[in-house]
């Protein structure tokens, strides 16, 4: 069902977006408050807010290129509509005022080619001097493009529940349609984006919202039955769930977090999944004391460190406004922190993933080959090989995800091995 686009309908969108230019809160934290201030929205008329205001934030760049110095969250919203919904001034005309189907029609006839390439790729400036260090120039507009979508809705199976071909045979019964993921082998993708919070699959736990690939992660860690785990940065634990489910809720598995918050919002997830194997426990840092007690001992741990998220651009559009070059830098003396002392958590012939959800090799190759450079006790090893003993056909020593070639987030992980 699609929202009736009505004058009340775009001063929404307008008030949310007034929000969100202030760059003072995340993104969608701002537009959840928003809508539970505005319960009378349905579920439609949310999405369709979401959508367009999210787009201003995706193609700030080229919008305000458009806009041609009459900048106002009005403008960048007629925009906006403009260009990624192709709407004209017979669309807009709800809320067009006078002179400005002319004004509209300019700016939508506006040529990219014109613009600057860090203006058409919808780019800060420093972020695209990066990108285009590591990719080149038809790479970058490549990956520009499909970071400038909104992200596809994907589910992991809760393979202690319920396989893949059951959950998609409900979801089709359910008229929810859905096709297996063309990775992770308990990736489901969404062909919309439906309401889940009330299905049945939800609830029981049988399906969690996860995207494919960060599913991955699990799988290059690789967990076996009976073992060690440590998640050092469990965040709300979608990883940690996965987790959990390779082990076949057996062993031990330690959800480590910093954050109170975070780890309150894992519970009812585990509540969900049938899981009885995690042991969440809040840390104060990566030297925390609590961690002496673990060194040594684990047979795997998942370092998902604190990052830029620039992979995620296409779900957190916000970040490449709010990020930069400097925050970068203070992000990679953590990340190289938080992997050495996560390291020491391994016991001799035990693995390492050190992962992030960013495109940047400073806060990914670069922090694997320093760590490597000190550490000669541990060995890196090929990440293909270990995915193609779960049937995931990928090349490389690391794993590197990219949206444009993957359909996925942008994600990097580099497995190490402790030598025995």
């Amino acid at each position: 069902m699609k929202a009736r686009f009505t004058p009340a309908l775009f001063a929404h969108a307008e008030a949310v977006l007034g929000q969100l230019l202030n760059f003072e809160h995340p993104a969608d934290a701002v537009v959840s408050r928003y809508f539970r201030a505005h319960r009378e929205l349905g579920h439609a008329d949310r999405a369709f807010v979401a959508e367009t205001v999210f787009a201003v934030l995706r193609r700030g760049r080229s919008v305000e290129a458009r806009c041609a110095g009459k900048l106002s969250d009005r403008k960048r919203l007629l925009v906006a509509l403009a260009m990624t919904r192709d709407w004209g001034a017979h669309e807009l005309a709800p809320v067009l005022k006078v002179g400005e189907a002319d004004w509209l029609a300019a700016a939508r006839g506006m040529a990219e080619s014109d613009m600057p390439p860090a203006v058409r790729c919808d780019l800060p400036d420093w972020l695209y001097d990066k990108l285009l260090g590591q990719f080149g120039a038809d790479e970058v507009d490549a990956l520009a493009a499909a970071l400038n979508q909104p992200a596809p809705l994907d589910l992991r199976v809760n393979s202690l529940k319920m396989d893949r071909d059951a959950a998609l045979a409900r979801l089709a019964a359910d008229g929810i349609a859905a096709a297996p993921g063309g990775l992770s082998p308990l990736a489901v993708r969404l062909a919309d984006k439906p309401a889940l919070a009330r299905h049945p699959l939800f609830l029981d736990g049988a399906v969690e919202v996860q995207d494919e690939g960060s599913q991955l992660l699990g799988y290059l860690l690789d967990p076996r039955r009976g073992e060690m785990v440590v998640d050092f940065c469990a965040g709300a634990g979608g990883k940690t769930l996965l987790l959990g489910a390779l082990m076949r809720n057996t062993g031990r598995l330690y959800a480590l977090d910093v954050s109170d918050k975070r780890l309150a919002k894992l519970k009812p997830r585990l509540a969900r999944s049938g899981l009885s194997n995690v042991h969440p426990v809040r840390i104060e840092h990566e030297r925390d004391g609590k961690l002496k007690r673990l060194a040594g001992k684990a047979d795997r741990v998942l370092v998902d460190a604190p990052c830029s998220g620039l992979g995620t651009l296409r779900r957190n559009p916000d970040l490449k406004w709010r990020q930069s070059a400097a925050s970068v830098t203070e992000l990679a003396a953590k990340q190289a922190a938080i992997l050495a002392a996560a390291a020491k958590l391994a016991r001799p012939g035990g693995r390492v993933v050190y992962a992030t959800c960013s495109l940047l090799a400073e806060e990914n190759e670069a922090i694997v080959a320093a760590f490597l450079a000190e550490h000669p006790d541990f060995i890196p090893i090929s990440a293909s090989d270990i995915l193609a003993r779960h049937g995931i056909a990928l090349e490389g020593e690391t794993l590197r995800l990219l949206p444009h070639r993957h359909h996925t987030d942008g994600f990097f992980a580099a497995a190490l091995e402790r030598r025995s």
